[in-house]
């Protein structure tokens, strides 16, 4: 028998609906909001409002592009949690009303144990394998020993690295979302131009507080000399922060391998999408005699086909839950 699952996301600023069959995805659909660019950051009120206007046609159109019939879906998944509590508010409650209707089951999912499973699109890591977790809200070292038995072994103490990427470009005067803009500019820069100091924290753990304040200070007194000063150096700033915090996260990652002897390694989260990121990550890869796995581009980013894969896997496991479902901001692996 197959298993058709109805997959929605909704944990930040993304509403994204997917159908899977089996493993295979059939449609992925994602309809993103613009109106936080205005703001320079996400406003979690409009981001609830926008989930609201949106849910209903990307789940139809989901559907629809699926060339399935609502008869045939199996189960309907959803976002638990992390995220914003308002956004997923929107989902969860669609979900459970959808399920409902059809008399199907419901299933939870968490959006970190997502990204990790995404890899399963496409690819097929060998267990165990380690997964450097990389998002605006998360910055994690997962060791994977199945498909639903994760460990984070590490993680970001304060701020996540994607923050990181957004902040230090508001810093720099680009607008939001701006980790895909200091992306840009850091192609044509220097990375070697400026250097900041990398946090100093025990272990697997991260931390990247402390270089957001570097960076700002740094700022500050250049610019008293010289007003100009990140106009004339945007190329090279940007250049250079990126690859402190790569740095920071592949360091980290090489130490986990080492410690835990383990070769195959993965990269996900939307931080994931940064070219350089997957670059020298696969790059590692080759000179550590890694396996590396990277999902597609569409994969990285929030969307609801790691949350329908998520979903089949616990559906082969019988795990579902119940209407009394509630969305958790917090929800750890």
């Amino acid at each position: 028998m197959s298993i058709t699952i109805l997959a929605i996301e909704s944990s930040c600023d993304d509403t994204s609906a997917a159908v899977c069959k089996d493993v295979k995805i059939l449609a992925n659909l994602t309809a993103n909001q613009e109106v936080h660019k205005n703001w320079g950051g996400i406003v979690p009120e409009l981001a609830s409002r926008a989930h609201q206007v949106n849910i209903v046609p990307v789940v139809d159109m989901a559907i629809k592009n699926a060339g399935i019939r609502k008869e045939e879906i199996n189960a309907v998944a959803f976002t638990r949690g992390p995220g914003l509590i308002g956004s997923l508010l929107v989902g969860v409650s669609f979900a459970k009303a959808f399920a409902l209707a059809l008399n199907v089951p419901l299933i939870e999912v968490n959006h970190m144990q997502a990204h990790v499973l995404a890899h399963f699109i496409d690819n097929k890591p060998k267990f165990p394998f380690l997964c450097l977790t990389v998002s605006g809200g998360h910055t994690q070292i997962v060791l994977v020993k199945d498909f639903l038995q994760m460990e984070v072994i590490g993680e970001t103490l304060d701020d996540a690295a994607g923050e990181a990427f957004d902040k230090s470009a508001k810093l720099f005067g680009l607008s939001y979302p701006g980790g895909p803009l200091i992306d840009e500019y850091a192609k044509k820069g220097n990375p070697e131009k400026f250097h900041f100091a990398e946090p100093q924290i025990a272990e697997l753990d991260f931390s990247f507080s402390g270089l957001k304040t570097s960076v700002l200070y740094f700022l500050q007194a250049q610019t008293k000399k010289n007003p100009k000063f990140v106009e004339e150096n945007l190329n090279d700033l940007c250049a250079s922060i990126q690859k402190t915090i790569i740095d920071i996260l592949l360091k980290k990652l090489t130490k986990a391998a080492q410690k835990l002897n383990i070769n195959e390694m993965a990269l996900s989260g939307g931080v994931s999408a940064n070219s350089e990121l997957r670059t020298r990550f696969q790059e590692l890869g080759v000179q550590n005699g890694w396996t590396t796995y990277i999902p597609k581009f569409e994969y990285c980013t929030d969307n609801a086909a790691m949350i329908a894969i998520a979903a089949h896997y616990k559906y082969l496991n019988n795990e579902f839950t119940t209407q009394a479902a509630e969305p958790l901001a917090r929800y750890h692996i």
